[in-house]
């Protein structure tokens, strides 16, 4: 059984989460994973994000922001230019990214609401798992994706070594995927936003403002890696008010330490499921907030889940040590 960052008490930002402290706290967001090992050469495979209803004909408005475009997200140009997604979102690693979008534009034309759909835009990031797992091999098939979208379910969200985090790393240790959620008030509205993590970046663990020393010799191994942030909302926000809480999602990484090097991607995109007239620029200080708060959670409890992994040529990257840590951050 994996645990999770609050399991350890490291709760640096204060706050309410949802049920499941997790993006499917958010009506109507469901998540799915397929996860491909072939140890030691190949720790990889596909995470989907699945909106309900989602599809070219009911698209969702979202925003999307590159805080360092070094890496790959398919589909980055029509999201910016219409804010809307009309696909789910997949993420998955490097290579494989391209074979991902191939497979959603099957998911498409296979959907009998879409017989009359003759352009798509689907929606696929992806993290350099290099480290740990074959890229060359491109191991994601069109089957791997379809069946992430298709077993996606709402509550409890596996995270650590799964899905798209099954060969990532961040900070020096083994990551892979998080989740976190919050629940805030905006304009006079209780709403839920929730974030999920590809973890996959390089820099020095910072927890609550501590770095703590846990022994790593080369925390910038994963350096050439990037970071995909996701999150989706029931607040009414257009697709402007999107891209700046797209924003904030980049910048949590700086919470737990994201030094942002030049070859790290670090992307975030937003949405909503709910339209409707927005709210007032004024009023968006809570969830700006809250973004930042879920993120710093989402990437500590990818941390906290994962495990010691050896991949190919012998590299490894080491599971934190929660004791340890625990023992120097929390008073």
């Amino acid at each position: 059984m994996t645990t999770r960052a609050r399991d350890h008490g490291l709760v640096p930002a204060p706050g309410r989460t949802g049920p499941h402290n997790a993006i499917t706290d958010v009506p109507g967001v469901r998540v799915g994973h397929t996860t491909i090992l072939r140890p030691p050469t190949v720790h990889s495979g596909v995470t989907a994000i699945v909106p309900d209803g989602i599809g070219p004909h009911s698209p969702l408005s979202a925003g999307f922001f590159a805080g360092n475009g070094y890496g790959k997200f398919i589909g980055a140009t029509q999201l910016a230019e219409l804010g809307v997604i009309e696909s789910p979102i997949v993420l998955t690693s490097t290579l494989s990214a391209f074979r991902a979008a191939d497979a959603l534009v099957s998911w498409m034309l296979s959907r009998p609401d879409c017989a009359d759909v003759v352009s798509f835009n689907p929606v696929v990031g992806e993290c350099n798992d290099g480290w740990l797992s074959d890229g060359r091999a491109r191991p994601v098939g069109e089957a791997d994706v379809l069946a992430a979208i298709e077993t996606a379910d709402g509550g409890p969200v596996a995270e650590g070594s799964v899905g798209a985090g099954t060969g990532t790393g961040a900070l020096g240790f083994k990551a892979g995927i998080g989740t976190s959620s919050r629940v805030v008030e905006l304009a006079g509205v209780e709403v839920t936003l929730g974030v999920l993590v590809q973890a996959n970046f390089g820099g020095r663990l910072r927890v609550g403002g501590v770095v703590p020393d846990l022994g790593v010799d080369d925390p910038a191994a994963t350096e050439a890696g990037s970071c995909m942030i996701v999150a989706a909302t029931d607040a009414p926000l257009d697709a402007r008010q999107l891209t700046r809480l797209s924003r904030r999602l980049v910048f949590g990484l700086g919470r737990v330490g994201a030094d942002y090097t030049h070859g790290s991607g670090d992307y975030g995109l937003a949405f909503t499921v709910r339209p409707g007239p927005a709210p007032a620029d004024a009023a968006l200080n809570p969830l700006l907030t809250a973004a930042l708060d879920a993120v710093e959670e989402s990437v500590l409890n990818a941390l906290a889940a994962a495990r010691t992994t050896v991949g190919r040529d012998g590299r490894s990257l080491p599971g934190i040590p929660m004791d340890r840590l625990r023992s120097l951050v929390v008073r």
